[in-house]
């Protein structure tokens, strides 16, 4: 409406004469899609991400009050008004307001409100008023559930606002009953409802039964990962099973409980929406969709069975092999509670305990003698470089960790400024490494200290980084014209230098057994102890990242022949700079002291066509490459013990050969569709279609 000063006798017109300018506002948008905004000096990119679509129903929320059809009311008006009883409920009623309040549940811990979430039920709103005895104690263990919940989450450190939202809009979430004496109640009723059921079978009293033990058995577990009281391995094991055991009942008598009957409101009596609307800050209010109870059950039954993985961690006593699970469990996207869990479960995320792991990890990794030669050892000032050093390294290793339990998105922005932590342990390895050679080669007894922790922190410091741009194809940022610097950069470098450092690694590991043999000749004993020999623990890593090395190779050198041959789409070069993207793809590797970084030039240089030895270049000669590439990723795939990982990737190798292979032929050489790259059998390296 435009406003005109002048006055009206309207009543809704009190201060102007307001002139309708709907014809106008169309005329204007005639040429804009749907979808489409558009651009100008006082509406730019940040008013576009800020509008509210009107009348969207995910974006407008208030298309969802429906205001005016359905009078929406509190816990003591509909008391009053006799639509909300607090005694006399039968099973199916109870089943129905158990499962309804599981899938409000569900649905904040998936980044909604509470407000909008689990205190929709009205009967959580005045717990100590319900007379039953059953949805009485359920309605307190929720309140129980929800504090350790919120608990766990917030300790675990691992969320963002999309994650998770921790207000509790001026509800109370400490019941005043212990966690031991709501178990009790619990029990007391699971023993009741199976007293009944042995009595005379009935199957929706089993059905509630397996509702009221899951959430016994589910907060028992909650409560477990407390590092308090923590139980044995066994112990949660045998917790977790029988949870499984209670949601799969829980899941074949989904359809028992009461579901709503009226058309203009999908919850069931009890359950209001919109209830705590007037609590929900001054802002554009999130649309928040319930989810169904089937979805609830499969979303709870995915989340015990992340339970019995994430308890693996407590076994695990090397740093590398808990860095190693942080990281594989993380490429499965868990939800925040399972991500939390296993940052509470881990001691390496404790700053009074990550020192001794550093310590064991570099001895692992590469066995420096400042660690474990006796002369290193009793020089004073030699033990406080190497302890400083470890200090240095807690809370970037703590980080590294914690950046695991983040979601994926999230992941990618916190590993670029860990790489900066990272710079300056690598500046400060150099010279500690500099400072232990030089007093051990002084020294009879002690093997060379040369470049040990520099190669330790290299190793991290090349992990970080080929993480951060693989990652950069799980979120789909790149486009097609963007893959091949990218495989160009783990080809040429990160790939390489990663495999030289773990080379220099098994080499020292190897001179160490060597000079602790030749130690024991020389003390000159009569009974020679028995040495061991050890397992080089990089058998399997070298040929396994050298098979990942070939294939960015052969990807690379596809994308060169499709781009050579004109079957990748470019940019237009009046709205694009490749050097600016490439610039900003590696923008973090910048500060790096170790590997180096490729300015935008060197890369040119190093990847024109004059560079490969056959002139003219042509595209079969770089799909040639390709598939050698593949071929040799492969054989050294195969050389590996298989696992699902392992199977996948040979089979992207054999299928990506065959493409290559054919291309290099000459088939459907004059056909100019781009290719297809499919993702679906790996995150990061995809099978090549040509269609």
């Amino acid at each position: 409406m435009e406003n005109e000063c002048s006055h009206s006798g309207h009543p809704w017109r009190l201060y102007g004469n307001w002139k309708d300018i709907t014809p106008k506002f169309q005329e204007a948008v005639k040429d804009l899609k749907l979808g489409e905004l558009l651009h100008d000096e006082l509406f730019g990119l940040f008013e576009a991400m800020s509008a509210i679509e009107m009348m969207d129903p995910k974006m407008d929320a208030g298309m969802m009050c429906i205001r005016g059809a359905r009078k929406i009311v509190s816990f003591d008006q509909a008391l009053q008004d006799n639509i909300l009883k607090l005694d006399g409920f039968n099973t199916n009623e109870l089943i129905g307001i158990i499962d309804s309040t599981f899938a409000c549940l569900v649905s904040w811990l998936e980044g909604h409100s509470l407000a909008q979430t689990v205190f929709i039920n009205l009967y959580l709103h005045k717990p100590y008023m319900i007379e039953h005895k059953i949805l009485k104690a359920f309605c307190i263990a929720i309140y129980k559930v929800l504090e350790v919940i919120k608990d766990l989450v917030h300790n675990g450190m691992v969320y963002e606002e999309e994650d998770f939202q921790p207000m509790q809009y001026g509800y109370h979430l400490n019941p005043e009953i212990s966690e031991q004496r709501l178990i009790g109640m619990l029990r007391e009723i699971e023993e009741d409802l199976d007293r009944k059921t042995r009595n005379k079978p009935d199957h929706e009293i089993q059905a509630l039964f397996a509702r009221i033990k899951f959430l016994r058995l589910f907060l028992q577990i909650l409560i477990s990962f407390r590092k308090e009281d923590q139980p044995t391995i066994s112990e949660s094991h045998r917790l977790m099973t029988s949870c499984l055991d209670m949601l799969f009942i829980v899941q074949e008598t989904v359809d028992v409980g009461i579901k709503s009957e009226d058309p203009d409101n999908e919850h069931i009596i009890g359950f209001e929406p919109s209830i705590n609307q007037r609590l929900l800050p001054p802002t554009f209010p999130r649309y928040t969709k319930i989810k169904s109870r089937s979805e609830a059950v499969a979303y709870f039954i995915e989340m015990v069975e992340r339970f019995k993985v994430v308890s693996k961690i407590q076994m695990i006593t090397s740093l590398h092999q808990a860095l190693d699970f942080f990281i594989d469990f993380s490429k499965s996207s868990p939800c925040i509670l399972s991500r939390s869990a296993l940052q509470l479960l881990y001691p390496g995320t404790i700053p009074a305990h990550i020192k001794d792991l550093l310590r064991d990890a570099v001895k692992s990794f590469i066995c420096p003698p400042a660690l474990l030669s006796k002369f290193l050892l009793n020089n004073a000032q030699a033990k406080h470089y190497v302890d400083t050093f470890l200090s240095h390294c807690s809370k970037p290793f703590i980080n590294f960790l914690q950046l695991c339990g983040h979601n994926r998105a999230r992941q990618r922005d916190k590993l670029a400024h860990l790489l900066e932590d990272f710079t300056a342990l690598q500046d400060e390895a150099e010279r500690v490494d500099a400072y232990l050679h030089n007093i051990s080669i002084n020294s009879p007894l002690a093997r060379p200290h040369i470049a040990c922790f520099g190669t330790w922190i290299l190793y991290h410091t090349l992990r970080i980084m080929i993480m951060y741009l693989l990652t950069g194809f799980e979120l789909e940022l790149y486009s097609v014209h963007e893959f091949y610097y990218i495989y160009w950069y783990l080809f040429e470098f990160l790939y390489g230098w990663l495999i030289s450092a773990l080379t220099r690694a098994d080499s020292f590991l190897i001179e160490n057994d060597i000079f602790n043999e030749l130690q024991n000749k020389n003390k000159g004993s009569k009974k020679k102890p028995k040495i061991k020999k050890k397992i080089r623990p990089y058998n399997r890593d070298i040929p396994y990242f050298q098979a990942l090395q070939n294939m960015s190779g052969g990807y690379y050198k596809a994308l060169m022949g499709f781009r050579l041959e004109g079957k990748i789409m470019m940019p237009h070069p009046r709205f694009d700079s490749e050097q600016v993207r490439y610039e900003h793809r590696f923008a973090p590797f910048q500060n790096l002291l170790t590997p180096p970084p490729v300015v935008y030039s060197e890369f040119r240089e190093m990847t024109s066509f004059e560079r490969f030895q056959q002139q003219p270049v042509d595209s079969c000669v770089l799909y040639i490459a390709g598939c050698k590439h593949f071929h040799q990723a492969r054989q050294l795939l195969e050389g590996l013990t298989q696992d699902a990982e392992i199977a996948d990737l040979v089979t992207i190798c054999k299928t990506n050969f065959i493409v290559l292979k054919l291309l290099a032929g000459g088939h459907r050489k004059d056909c100019t569709k781009p290719p297809e790259f499919d993702f679906s059998r790996n995150k990061y390296f995809p099978i090549m279609k040509i269609n």
